[in-house]
């Protein structure tokens, strides 16, 4: 199922989204609450345009909104299952306090609660695939709900131009040299919601630990950490990282990137770049995460684990119902 995921993720692009009871308002500021592969869209929507006033919030309740802005912000819910029981409190906050709302999910509680509360929403397609599987679906989602007509039309050719069948080899060879290692995902400040979505499906899909952080900042604490002593030798060898290059990013990052790998190789740390290809922004991105969800399932093959389900989370969302 994981590998059906894959291979047919750019058909998603294709997907219309129909925007249920519509607002004509226009909003300058937009707040995103959803958790784990739920807020994975708004990452990337971020990432893809850094000038929406966009927030992402995972938690419960809403974040302060300054009274001046309130008029001007729309909260929009996203729960794949639409039973995410953050996101519910946080959509129920939110109208307590008078605070326009929108969601988008397959179904559940959510779009009930959307429908009684007569705002706008989404009901997308359910396919049956595991929410980080969805993004495509989602981004689709949340660009019509937030009136974003040429991201949408920008991310509908890729239903046509990203191959992710081009990326299997590329990701079945990574997972065999990552074998035995943890890996560290770095990417720049502009690309971190990609560095992000690795790490998740590492730890998903892949079910092994995994981290991230982003430069310049790691280079100011972070790195330390990997100045090998002899004393720590054994904990620093246990990790590999990934370090997703990007010809866009900021000379000085580029350049940081050069120096960080030098300064880890020399120390026998396994680094290597991961280029992150494609004539355009949207295909850089969408390339790199289709060679992560690769990367990621032939991790969980090799150590002869499910990739497709999270059996610790449910196990989690038992007990919290206890």
């Amino acid at each position: 199922m994981m590998r059906d995921a894959i291979v047919e993720f750019a058909k998603q692009f294709y997907y219309a989204p129909t925007v249920e009871r519509p607002s004509r308002k226009k909003y300058r500021h937009v707040i995103v609450a959803g958790m784990g592969g739920s807020h994975l869209s708004a990452d990337v929507l971020k990432g893809y345009d850094p000038t929406l006033s966009l927030e992402v919030h995972c938690d419960y309740g809403i974040p302060f909104i300054a009274p001046e802005k309130r008029k001007h912000t729309v909260f929009i819910a996203s729960s794949y299952s639409g039973n995410t029981e953050e996101t519910l409190d946080a959509f129920h906050r939110a109208g307590k306090q008078g605070i326009d709302r929108a969601a988008f999910s397959v179904g559940g509680a959510l779009i009930k609660m959307a429908c009684k509360a007569n705002v706008p929403y989404v009901r997308m397609p359910d396919t049956g695939i595991q929410p980080r599987s969805a993004l495509g679906f989602s981004i689709k989602a949340l660009a019509a709900l937030m009136g974003l007509d040429n991201a949408a039309d920008d991310f509908s050719r890729l239903a046509k131009t990203l191959k992710p069948l081009a990326y299997e080899q590329k990701g079945k060879l990574l997972a065999r040299r990552l074998r035995g290692l943890v890996p560290i995902v770095y990417a720049s400040n502009v690309n971190e919601s990609i560095a992000y979505n690795w790490k998740i499906k590492f730890n998903e899909t892949g079910k092994i630990p995994a981290f991230y952080n982003v430069l310049p900042e790691l280079n100011h604490n972070e790195m330390t950490g990997f100045d090998i002593a002899p004393s720590t030798e054994k904990l620093s060898k246990r990790f590999s990282v990934l370090l997703l290059h990007d010809d866009a990013d900021h000379p000085r990052i580029i350049k940081r990137m050069d120096i960080l790998k030098r300064l880890y190789v020399r120390r026998g740390l396994a680094c290597e770049n991961i280029r992150m290809s494609g004539t355009t922004r949207l295909m850089r991105m969408f390339s790199s995460l289709v060679l992560a969800d690769w990367a990621a399932y032939y991790t969980a093959e090799q150590y002869g684990l499910e990739s497709e389900q999270v059996p610790m989370v449910e196990e989690f969302k038992k007990l919290m119902v206890k």
